[in-house]
C-alpha cells in the first residue's frame, strides 16, 4: 500500500486596485499584476493548486469574483494587496466564497526612497494603507481573517507563515475529506471517549463509515500464502522481535495485517478506529487480539488507528500525520518529579515512524484490561520538541482541540509491550496535568515530533474547530 498524503490544498487568490488609478498612472496595473503573480507562483510552490480570479478593480468585479471563488471549492482565500482599494471591493468577494481569508500587506520594497517617490510609485508601494479598512470590514461582517504584513522578495518570516497557512489548508481538506473506519465498538464504560457520529460528520465534514468484525474476518481467512511470506518479511525489516515471540503468534499476526490492507482499501479508508472483546477465544476474540501489528504499520503509512474505539483521537492523530508530525496513539502513564517528565504511552499500535530506534515486538501473555494475548509493540518517541494534541467535546456538544508542546526526553522506559516516552512540558509536571484536564480531554491524545502549535492553530481557524493551549504560546512552525 502506497502512503497517505495531506491532500493539495485548494488556494483561491485575488488581488485587489482602484480602476480610477489606471488611467492616471499608466503601468501601475500591469505593474501590481507582476507582483500578484509573483505571489500566486510562490504559493502553487507551497503544493496548493491556485485558483486566481485576478485583480479585482471595482465593486461590480468583486461579486463576480465572488461567485467564481465559490464555485472553485477553495480550502483558503488570499487577498493580495497591491495598492489601495476600498473595502467594498474586497468584502463580497469573500462573503461568496465563504471560506476565511489570509490578508497579504506585502510591501515591494523595504523603505521608499523618500526624496524621490512620487504618487505613482508611492501608489505602487502602498499596500499597507487599506488593510486596517478592510479589517474593519471583515470584523463588522463577522468574517475570520489574519493579516501577513513583510516585504514582496526575501521575506521569509512572513513566507513562512504564509506556507504554514497552505499547509494547514491541506490538512483541513484532508480532515474534511477523510473516512474514517469505526470497527466494533468503544471500550465499555470509557464516557470520555463515546463520540457523536453525527457531529464528526457536521463540524468537520469527515465520514464515519461503520465496520463489521466480519468485514475483517474475511480478508484475514482470504490472505494467502504469499501475502502473509511478504508481510512477515516486512515486519521483521521494520521491528526487532523480542526473544518471547513465538511463530505461531508472529504468523497470526501478519495474516491480520495483510486482512487490515485489504479492509483499508476496501473501504478506502483514511484512518480506522476499533476495539472488539469477544469471548472464549471466539474468532473475533483473536482477531482484535491480533490487530496490533498490523494497525502499527498502517499507522506508519499514514492511516492512523486508534485502539478502544476513540474516534476523536484517531482524528487527532490524522492531523499530525498530515503535518507530516506523526502522531501516535498516548495517554497520561506516570509523574517522574525527580526528572519533572510525565510518561506517555499507551498499548496497541503506534506511529513507528516517528521513533529514533528499532521498534520491538513483544509478545504479551495477557492485554491488560482486554482479552485475547498476542504481539504488541513497544518503542519511543525520538528525543527532541514534541507537541500533543486532542480532539475532545464540550458539554454544549462542540468538538475541541487542545494541544501543549514539549519536549521528548531520551532515556529509560518500561519494557512491557507498549509505546512510552518521557515527555516534559513547559509546566511542572503537577501543574501541566491539572491545566490539561481543565479543558476536559479524553483520557488519550496523538503525541507528534516538532513544535507545531502555530499550524494547529492555523487548522483550528480553518475547520472552525475552536483550540485551546495549555502551557505555552504558538510556536514558531
Amino acid at each position: 500500500m502506497s502512503r497517505k498524503q495531506a491532500a493539495k490544498p485548494r488556494v483561491g487568490v485575488f488581488g485587489i486596485g482602484l480602476a480610477a488609478y489606471w488611467p492616471q498612472f499608466p503601468g501601475l496595473k500591469e505593474r501590481l499584476e507582476g507582483y500578484q503573480r509573483h505571489v500566486e507562483e510562490r504559493i502553487s510552490g507551497f503544493g496548493a493548486e491556485v485558483v486566481s480570479v485576478g485583480l479585482v478593480d471595482t465593486a461590480q468585479a468583486a461579486r463576480e469574483a465572488g461567485l467564481s471563488l465559490a464555485r472553485a471549492d477553495a480550502d483558503l482565500l488570499v487577498c493580495y494587496v497591491g495598492t489601495y482599494a476600498t473595502s467594498s471591493q474586497v468584502l463580497p468577494i469573500v462573503q461568496k466564497a465563504g471560506v476565511p481569508v489570509l490578508v497579504l500587506n506585502l510591501q515591494p520594497v523595504a523603505a521608499l526612497d523618500y526624496e524621490n517617490t512620487g504618487t505613482g510609485e508611492w501608489l505602487a508601494n502602498c499596500s499597507t494603507c487599506c488593510v486596517p479598512e478592510i479589517s474593519n470590514a471583515f470584523t463588522r461582517a463577522r468574517i475570520g481573517f489574519h493579516v501577513v504584513s513583510g516585504i514582496l522578495h526575501g521575506d521569509e518570516e512572513a513566507w513562512g507563515e504564509i506556507a504554514q497557512w497552505c499547509r494547514a489548508a491541506g490538512v483541513a481538506r484532508a480532515v474534511r475529506a477523510a473516512r474514517i473506519g469505526f470497527l466494533g465498538h468503544t471500550y465499555p464504560g470509557m464516557l470520555d471517549m463515546y463520540s457523536d457520529f453525527t457531529a464528526v460528520h457536521a463540524q468537520l465534514g469527515a465520514h464515519v463509515e461503520v465496520l463489521e468484525m466480519d468485514d475483517l474476518a474475511r480478508p484475514v481467512a482470504a490472505a494467502t500464502a504469499a501475502e502473509i511470506a511478504a508481510k512477515l518479511e516486512e515486519t521483521r525489516q521494520v521491528f526487532q522481535l523480542a526473544d518471547n515471540v513465538t511463530p505461531d503468534d508472529l504468523d497470526w499476526a501478519a495474516r491480520v495485517a495483510v486482512g487490515l490492507d485489504r479492509l483499508a482499501a476496501d473501504f478506502d479508508l483514511d484512518g480506522l478506529t476499533y476495539y472488539y472483546r469477544g469471548l472464549d477465544g471466539n474468532e473475533f476474540e483473536r482477531l482484535g487480539a491480533g490487530l496490533i501489528l498490523g494497525n502499527s504499520l498502517l499507522t506508519a503509512r499514514g492511516i492512523p488507528a486508534s485502539g478502544e474505539g476513540d474516534l476523536k483521537t484517531c482524528l487527532a492523530m490524522l492531523m499530525m500525520d498530515r503535518f507530516g508530525a506523526g502522531g501516535s496513539y498516548t495517554e497520561f502513564y506516570a509523574m517522574d518529579f525527580r526528572e519533572g517528565f510525565v510518561l506517555m504511552g499507551h498499548d496497541g499500535p503506534g506511529h513507528i515512524a516517528i521513533s529514533d530506534r528499532k521498534p520491538t515486538l513483544r509478545r504479551l501473555g495477557l492485554y491488560h484490561g482486554k482479552r485475547g494475548f498476542g504481539v504488541s509493540v513497544e518503542f519511543n518517541v525520538k528525543a527532541g520538541p514534541i507537541t500533543i494534541l486532542g480532539v475532545t467535546q464540550t458539554a454544549e456538544g462542540r468538538l475541541q482541540m487542545i494541544a501543549a508542546e514539549g519536549e521528548s526526553l531520551p532515556g529509560p522506559i518500561l519494557k512491557i509491550g507498549n509505546t512510552n516516552s518521557r515527555l516534559r512540558f513547559r509546566l511542572p509536571p503537577a501543574r501541566f496535568v491539572n491545566r490539561w484536564c481543565e479543558q476536559g480531554p479524553t483520557h488519550h491524545c496523538a503525541l507528534g515530533v516538532g513544535h507545531r502549535l502555530a499550524e494547529f492553530h492555523k487548522l483550528s481557524e480553518l475547520l472552525r474547530l475552536p483550540l485551546v493551549t495549555v502551557a505555552g504560546e504558538p510556536g514558531a512552525g
